[in-house]
């Protein structure tokens, strides 16, 4: 069975800002690489009703997925409605049994808001679940045994909710396939007006190399990077699993033990 890095994901290009780059270090290091929005995007627009949003949204994802060479999977819900509740995660349970994921890499778990924590926590439930019988999922998806290790991104703007700081326990270089991750981003060409209006992006591209950069300056080596910190080991692989770590050859990979 092939080793797979599956990126659960809030929105379209969200992946993008904040994954994008550590998923082509994983497919270049010999992992098959899936793509998920948990939301469809249909409220990212204020030209677009929700029909035809949702359409070119999942055109777009679609398009950066085979950029690259990613298994693309379809939304489950409507920005806005990524809620912690049993169907959704019996829906997103019986995929993540279905990819049988070595890593997941997913939101960090405070963020600036409420759709991306809940796609981390439904994440993380999702991958502990995979083993257990007795939790139903939709449709019904038979169980896997494998460790999981589970990795959060930084959060928007490298801060939480209430604006503090947070620095990652690992760093990923992503100079190298920052042309790539900028392709992906550039396929959602309808989020460039919507994040201008709604989030006082001037560029969405240079708002991604931004937060990459200042990875990077904390990084302390690289020029742009994606920062992670990987979720407890307990029920989900063993206390010094740190497989996004062992793919990566040395020189790509900063761990700093001092991350929040």
């Amino acid at each position: 069975m092939p080793r797979r890095a599956f990126a659960i994901a809030a929105h379209p290009d969200d992946i993008e800002f904040v994954m994008a780059g550590t998923l082509l270090r994983l497919r270049a290091a010999g992992y098959e690489i899936h793509y998920m929005n948990v939301a469809n995007g249909c409220c990212g627009s204020s030209t677009h009703d929700a029909a035809a949003t949702v359409a070119l949204r999942r055109a777009e994802a679609m398009q950066a997925c085979e950029l690259v060479g990613a298994v693309f999977h379809e939304s489950l819900t409507n920005d806005l409605e990524i809620f912690y509740d049993k169907p959704l995660l019996s829906r997103l349970a019986a995929i993540v049994r279905e990819v049988a994921p070595r890593i997941v890499l997913t939101h960090a778990p405070a963020d600036y808001m409420e759709d991306h924590m809940n796609a981390s926590r439904l994440a993380v439930t999702a991958a502990f679940a995979r083993g257990m019988p007795n939790f139903p999922v939709d449709p019904p998806t038979p169980t896997f045994d494998d460790p999981v290790t589970i990795y959060h991104a930084q959060p928007h703007g490298n801060r939480d909710a209430l604006w503090q700081p947070v620095r990652p326990g690992i760093f990923v270089d992503v100079t190298g396939v920052l042309n790539e991750k900028t392709a992906m981003l550039i396929m959602h060409q309808s989020q460039k007006q919507w994040l201008d209006e709604s989030q006082g992006f001037d560029s969405y591209l240079e708002a991604m190399r931004e937060l990459s950069r200042e990875v990077g300056r904390m990084s302390g080596r690289f020029e742009y990077a994606e920062g992670w910190r990987k979720h407890s080991h307990l029920g989900f692989c063993g206390p010094d699993d740190d497989p996004l770590v062992t793919a990566l050859p040395a020189e790509l990979v900063v761990v700093d033990t001092n991350g929040t």
